[in-house]
């Protein structure tokens, strides 16, 4: 009998790599340092992140799978690649304060956040639907722990239960979905599913079931409609730099699996699935914006519109076509930059024990603190889709491949779910800014590190509105891997 040791190359996995060995030296480093000793941790994390972040550019164009075809080595995997890195970087610098100010020394902290982007990144890379699950779980598992970290708050710990819960359940749908697909095609390899559909087993009703099996397990997870059950409490309860972590990072790598899966596997069936989704991304824009409108809670004002969010998302999958999968990469970078900005200010003015969080607590913030008032008008601009910010070109385009593809009334209805929005964003500019304050806010601490955090978001997100550009090109670099867009 002949083993056969397939060819590979580990620096395809070269970033995967760097993060493995920057996660485990954390914990081993944790064990091994005294405490009061462990504040570098953090900046230790960002050069793994950067490290990782240049081994990924020096990869870009690379085409092809490794490891027996389990993993995708292209542009799509890279491309999130660079959204993960960045969303986790931003985290960390926004952490820092946070983390001070509830005085923890939770080194292990970090650690998780690298082995969640390494889970991400498994996700966005996998090219056999288990590999895809062992990222998920990666990435759930520390987001649980993330979720309650603060183990004597009985919010954050009610966060924790619910995401398990819910996170078990999800998960559950996808294996179900799994198993069928298998057991419709025989395969569990996405080259291999294709080619199974293309042979004409497309209307197996096992495959089928399968597929919307897929498409529930994945709704848990971006948080449509009517699966988003979870997002409120849980975006409520968690940390808030955790909060910030799971509205892109979680939705980022969900959907790029999705992607993946439903634009590479099911093309031939297009009409089985799309139509699903119109509905689902209707649902989703219209719920998160309406129910957005009564929150006074800004963390849960957040979560409604991350629900929102993730319905325009949709409305570029229904598309189905090249601008639509290119709206969707621009659209995810504009939401990593506007949301997690828009958090670290949440974080600034709740101060420890997230006293702040009302909406009312931001009356009179552009006359006591002019700059983070400003900086947090441009998050809500770009959330709102207000020109000339980066959430803008990001709906510009969603909307306009509906359009191209023919979905006219999706494009018309996302556009009256953006005027709703405008209303309950701008809600907290007025607040700022016209509304005097009614209670003294304090001394508001500007480390160098969340500083940054808000300035790179603010700049980033306005000049990605103003030169497009760019990531308009890399985006569609990324998308050329599906045929027939």
């Amino acid at each position: 009998m002949t083993i056969s040791i397939p060819s590979i190359t580990l620096s395809n996995i070269g970033p995967l790599l760097t993060l493995t060995v920057a996660g485990l030296l954390l914990l081993l480093m944790d064990a091994l340092t005294p405490k009061g000793k462990k504040g570098y941790f953090p900046y230790l994390s960002l050069i793994a992140l950067v490290i990782a972040a240049v081994q990924t550019t020096m990869l870009w164009n690379r085409s092809g799978t490794d490891f027996a075809r389990m993993i995708y080595v292209d542009n799509f995997a890279f491309f999130f690649y660079l959204i993960f890195l960045l969303a986790t970087a931003l985290t960390i610098l926004i952490s820092i304060k946070y983390l001070e100010d509830y005085h923890r020394n939770l080194e292990e902290y970090y650690t998780l956040l690298i082995f969640a982007t390494i889970g991400m990144m498994l996700m966005a890379a996998g090219g056999h639907l288990i590999l895809i699950f062992l990222g998920l779980e990666i990435l759930s598992i520390a987001i649980y722990i993330l979720a309650g970290l603060f183990r004597e708050d009985i919010k954050s710990n009610e966060a924790a239960l619910k995401y398990l819960i819910l996170g078990a359940f999800s998960s559950a749908f996808l294996l179900f979905g799994m198993a069928m697909l298998y057991g419709a095609t025989g395969s569990l390899f996405l080259d291999d599913l294709a080619q199974a559909i293309k042979a004409g087993v497309g209307t197996n009703p096992l495959l089928l079931f399968g597929m919307g099996l897929l498409i529930v397990g994945f709704g848990f997870k971006v948080s449509s409609v009517p699966f988003h059950m979870w997002t409120p409490d849980v975006y409520e309860g968690a940390p808030t730099s955790v909060t910030a972590f799971m509205s892109v990072g979680t939705k980022a790598a969900a959907f790029a699996a999705f992607v993946r899966i439903f634009f590479l596997v099911f093309p031939e069936i297009k009409m089985e699935w799309n139509m699903l989704l119109w509905g689902l991304a209707v649902a989703t824009m219209t719920l998160g914006n309406v129910v957005a409108i009564a929150q006074t809670n800004i963390k849960r004002m957040l979560a409604y519109s991350s629900i929102a969010h993730a319905g325009y998302l949709l409305v570029a999958l229904v598309a189905a076509n090249q601008l639509g999968a290119i709206s969707f990469l621009y659209y995810l970078v504009a939401y990593t930059l506007m949301n997690i900005g828009a958090f670290a200010i949440v974080i600034l003015v709740a101060r420890k024990k997230d006293n702040y969080i009302n909406i009312y607590d931001y009356c009179g913030l552009g006359f006591q603190y002019p700059a983070l008032a400003a900086a947090m008008s441009v998050f809500m601009f770009a959330l709102a889709g207000i020109p000339p910010t980066a959430g803008f070109v990001g709906k510009f385009y969603v909307f306009s491949a509906a359009v191209e593809a023919g979905y006219i009334w999706l494009a018309i209805i996302g556009v009256m779910n953006s005027l709703v929005s405008v209303f309950y964003y701008l809600r907290i500019t007025v607040l700022m800014y016209m509304r005097p304050a009614e209670a003294e806010l304090g001394p508001v601490t500007m480390t160098p590190a969340i500083s940054s955090a808000v300035l790179l978001t603010a700049a980033g997100v306005l000049a990605i509105g103003v030169f497009p550009g760019p990531i308009y090109e890399l985006a569609l670099n990324s998308v050329k891997i599906f045929v027939g867009l």
